[in-house]
């Protein structure tokens, strides 16, 4: 009886006599409200079988339209209700489980709700309020998975410290101008992240998709592990060629052919090339490690990867290409400066070794310190700096540094007998002065965090060379330090080149404060595409893209 006043009072309002509503509607609306109406609060609303996520949202949404069913009408369903199924199918390439929204218990309601239409019969109400409730809640979590991730970052081991805005995310709004306009792909859509490339990585996992089931259907690859105790050089004969030779055809990177031979090929020199660059190794079309590996890359191993970056994407901020923004992606060894969504310098840089893995984390950059001195961590003073001395007692004067007290007093190196040291209670700070050795090199860019990681030059130009550059202690060097310093103080004429350069190779310290703070974000992408829509993947040399892949897995309707 309530129920039916409270319907009463809606249609007055509306301007809606009772004897218009068809009581078929009332009853379809009174299930629906007994589905998310329950004595308890506490108990965890349950349709089908299936647990409903988002029972207040949904509450909030259904009360603002009587209870009225959202997708069905005189008991058949809209158009849109088949729409909103093939959206829930369509989430697995953007790396989500279609059956965390409710997609095996739609399907059956669907052939059950079809089935009665077929039959000439009317669809049972329950079958309908069930339906309609699942792909709403279905709606909500697919928006807030797109939103802001299924997986949440911070309950992961890997460290991720990007903060993000929280963004104020009427769902149930959104729903409901979705339903009013028929357009429920592009309100979808509004849910991606604010970055161009989501898409068409987004194409590239529909990509790796078409591959898999490619492999299913071929007799001719196994994808075993494949091994060479050597680089593979153009010319040479190895017993894995004919196997890599099938796997550069199935890629598309090689037209398919009868050979069989064990030659490594003129052919397949540039389908080799191709592969590396896709995989960000040199072109140089040597099957090395780093090749190997790429080629071992099943189309399962790629889905794995394309789905844990775009769950990653999903992390960032909304407004990160809206600013002036230092983004260095770990994985790929750069550093991109923005500027008003355009790309003003690239960089190769050095990321920390596997064991000193450089973190993802966001910072804002403030100033830049010019001819840097180098205060030696204690930990590199116990496992480097002592066993160097022990071993070359001039090694203080070869690299400029100053050994000091707590106080600041420095001390004479010649003066301590280095093989009584114990480096666990070592008294004494090791500081290495500005010059052309200093292991900063002539400048270094510093956004204050917990982690103590900057950016810096170094003087080990020639490390930019190698493939791998996972090599530092944590903290990021770059290539193009002086084209950095540039642009960041682009708006003080003073500042010329010359003055710069200057600046550089000082005798001591110069701190140069900014004039505003920019955003730098360390992030960790082992697979996007560019804005042609070029897929490209990384090796996961920290080795965090299967946490990651385990989250996204785990069912979430349990």
């Amino acid at each position: 009886m309530k129920n039916f006043v409270t319907l009463i009072f809606i249609f007055i309002t509306l301007g809606i006599s009772a004897q218009d509503v068809p009581v078929q509607d009332e009853e379809l609306s009174n299930q629906i409200r007994n589905f998310l109406e329950n004595d308890s609060p506490e108990e965890i609303r349950m349709v089908m079988g299936r647990r409903l996520f988002s029972s207040v949202v949904m509450k909030r949404f259904y009360t603002s339209r009587g209870f009225e069913a959202a997708w069905s009408e005189d008991r058949k369903l809209n158009e849109i209700a088949y729409e909103m199924r093939y959206e829930i199918q369509q989430s697995k390439f953007d790396g989500l489980t279609p059956n965390d929204y409710h997609l095996k218990t739609i399907n059956e309601l669907f052939s059950l709700i079809e089935e009665d239409k077929r039959l000439g019969q009317a669809s049972d109400f329950q079958a309908l309020a069930s339906l309609d409730v699942l792909l709403t809640d279905a709606f909500i979590m697919l928006a807030s998975h797109l939103s802001l991730g299924k997986v949440d970052p911070e309950a992961l081991k890997t460290t991720w410290n990007i903060q993000r805005n929280a963004p104020q995310l009427r769902f149930d709004e959104k729903l409901a101008e979705g339903l009013e306009s028929g357009r429920l792909r592009k309100t979808i859509e509004e849910f991606y992240p604010n970055l161009s490339i989501y898409k068409k990585m987004r194409d590239g996992l529909r990509e790796m998709y078409d591959f898999e089931a490619k492999m299913k259907l071929s007799t001719r690859l196994s994808w075993k592990t494949l091994k060479a105790d050597k680089s593979i050089k153009p010319g040479e004969n190895h017993s894995e060629i004919p196997e890599i030779r099938k796997r550069l055809i199935f890629w598309g990177y090689l037209n398919d052919s009868s050979q069989t031979d064990r030659v490594y090929d003129e052919q397949m020199e540039d389908a080799v090339k191709a592969l590396q660059s896709r995989h960000g190794l040199e072109p140089d079309a040597v099957i090395g490690r780093g090749t190997m590996n790429a080629i071992n890359q099943s189309p399962q191993d790629l889905v794995a990867t394309a789905s844990v970056n775009l769950e990653r994407l999903r992390w960032l901020p909304d407004n990160v290409k809206d600013q002036e923004l230092i983004l260095v992606n770990t994985a790929n060894f750069q550093l991109d400066l923005i500027l008003n969504r355009d790309t003003v310098l690239t960089s190769r840089v050095i990321v920390g070794r596997s064991y000193h893995s450089t973190p993802q984390f966001s910072a804002e950059m403030s100033y830049l310190v010019f001819s840097p001195t180098w205060t030696v961590p204690n930990s590199i003073t116990r496992s480097e700096i002592i066993p160097a001395v022990r071993k070359d007692p001039s090694y203080f004067q070869k690299k400029n540094m100053k050994l000091l007290t707590s106080d600041g007093t420095e001390v004479n190196p010649a003066n301590i007998d280095w093989n009584k040291v114990n480096p666990r209670s070592f008294p004494y700070t090791v500081r290495q002065e500005p010059g052309e050795q200093n292991a900063l090199g002539l400048v270094k860019f510093m956004f204050p965090n917990k982690y103590s990681v900057y950016i810096h030059d170094t003087p080990s130009r020639s490390l930019f060379a190698r493939e791998d550059r996972a090599l530092s202690h944590g903290c990021i060097r770059v290539q193009k330090p002086f084209e950095l310093a540039k642009i960041l103080l682009s708006y003080d004429q003073k500042w010329t080149d010359e003055r710069i350069r200057n600046a550089m190779r000082q005798d001591r310290e110069q701190t140069v404060l900014l004039n505003r703070k920019i955003p730098v974000i360390i992030l960790y992408l082992t697979y996007w595409s560019d804005s042609k829509g070029t897929i490209n993947f990384r090796n996961d040399l920290y080795n965090r893209d299967q946490e990651v892949y385990t989250a996204l897995l785990q069912e979430r309707n349990q």
